[in-house]
């Protein structure tokens, strides 16, 4: 139910937005309805409809944080041009919890906007091979994500990657002192023999609080759903904290290591990436427990397999089919996708254009070619027409 509340707002949200003023004329004027008393009567009749699904759907659309990664936004402007309460407005984007927190702190907005465009990227490289490419369709539009919400392995990926995202500016940002509310991690851990604790370690735990309390809220406790996005969440988070790096430098005369320093930094979000992308591939099929009609968890579907850990990603539906395009779920689908011949993989011709065949395109390119260092200090190349073999999915 929720998940087809989610989607008819986050539907009803997108007509609003693309065509306000033709749309609204529409719903609370409709021609049927004539002139004169009867068509007072069902103007009156249209606008407490239209109020009533707005009540419904406030606080309810889809309200997926992540896609301001879709807006392209320069968050270098965001003080400047007061963009940060026009965009902490957008019901589109934020849920009622989260808007509170964008206007009761301002600076966190520039954050979430990284995390998403960070996330966005990183999703978008580790799967531009795939038949699904961290992209939906709607209309004429590309945007990132899953529009549907439907529960798959996909939808738990994009879960996860944003989750950690969102962990990881916030960390990332108290560390180079963009934020006022934290610093480094100053947490006494144990001393060693050979080294010592020093430096700016990062602030993991603070970034992961921050970024549970903005995202897990939006959650519905009560659906398998909202209980699978909430468990990917949190294993997104746990990974992350798993994946915190000691790095160390030596300090002494001649470069000898006298001293030795370290201190704890986060993974690059490409690890993560590609962390998350085995995880995907091995995510557990689940299915809801209840208890007196209420779902109180989930757990794996099929038996024969060991339980379900708190670090595995979980998806409650299987996906659908990402060859063919289909309007309606935002598929693009794969054909005119280009593909690797001599692949065996994914990207592979075979795989990726399901079957159906695929079309070799020969074009001449120009490429930076017998390049040379020159003394000092510049590169030269000439300009060489090279001939390049593309494949195309039929």
């Amino acid at each position: 139910m929720v998940k087809h509340k989610r989607s008819f707002c986050f539907r009803l949200s997108n007509v609003l937005l693309l065509r306000p003023r033709t749309t609204l004329l529409s719903l609370v004027w409709p021609r049927a309805g004539g002139g004169g008393r009867w068509g007072g009567a069902v103007q009156r009749k249209s606008i407490q409809l239209l109020l009533l699904v707005l009540a419904y759907c406030n606080g309810f659309t889809d309200a997926s944080w992540w896609r301001v990664a879709d807006l392209s936004l320069d968050v270098k402007h965001f003080h400047r041009d007061n963009r940060s309460f026009e965009i902490c407005s957008e019901n589109t984007y934020f849920t009622q919890h989260q808007r509170e927190i964008c206007y009761n702190n301002p600076e966190l907005l520039k954050v979430i906007v990284n995390a998403a465009n960070i996330a966005k990227y990183e999703c978008q490289s580790y799967f531009q091979n795939s038949r699904w490419n961290c992209s939906v369709k709607r209309g004429s539009e590309i945007l990132y994500g899953n529009l549907d919400d439907n529960g798959n392995r996909e939808t738990a990926y994009l879960s996860a990657i944003n989750a950690a995202s969102l962990a990881w500016t916030i960390t990332r940002y108290c560390t180079k002192g963009e934020l006022t509310m934290c610093t480094c991690d100053h947490i006494q851990r144990k001393k060693h023999s050979k080294w010592t604790w020093g430096g700016c370690s990062e602030d993991v735990n603070y970034g992961i609080k921050q970024a549970r309390q903005f995202v897990d809220p939006q959650e519905d406790r009560s659906s398998s759903f909202g209980l699978m996005n909430l468990h990917n969440n949190e294993a997104a988070r746990r990974t992350l904290r798993a994946k915190m790096q000691k790095v160390c430098k030596c300090h002494g005369m001649s470069g000898s290591c006298t001293t030795r320093v370290c201190w704890r930094r986060l993974p690059p979000m490409k690890q993560m990436a590609d962390t998350f992308g085995s995880m995907f591939d091995a995510a557990a099929l689940v299915k809801p427990v209840e208890n007196k009609g209420v779902i109180k968890k989930l757990k794996r579907k099929d038996s024969q397999y060991k339980k379900v850990n708190k670090s595995d990603l979980v998806y409650i539906a299987e996906s659908p089919d990402y060859c063919e395009e289909n309007d309606s779920l935002g598929i693009f689908g794969t054909r005119g996708r280009f593909c690797n011949r001599t692949s065996y993989g994914i990207e592979g011709c075979r795989l990726l254009c399901c079957g159906r065949g695929y079309q070799t395109r020969i074009r001449n390119v120009e490429e930076k070619c017998n390049c040379k260092f020159v003394w000092c200090c510049s590169v030269k190349c000439d300009t060489c027409s090279v001939r390049k073999d593309e494949y195309i999915c039929n």
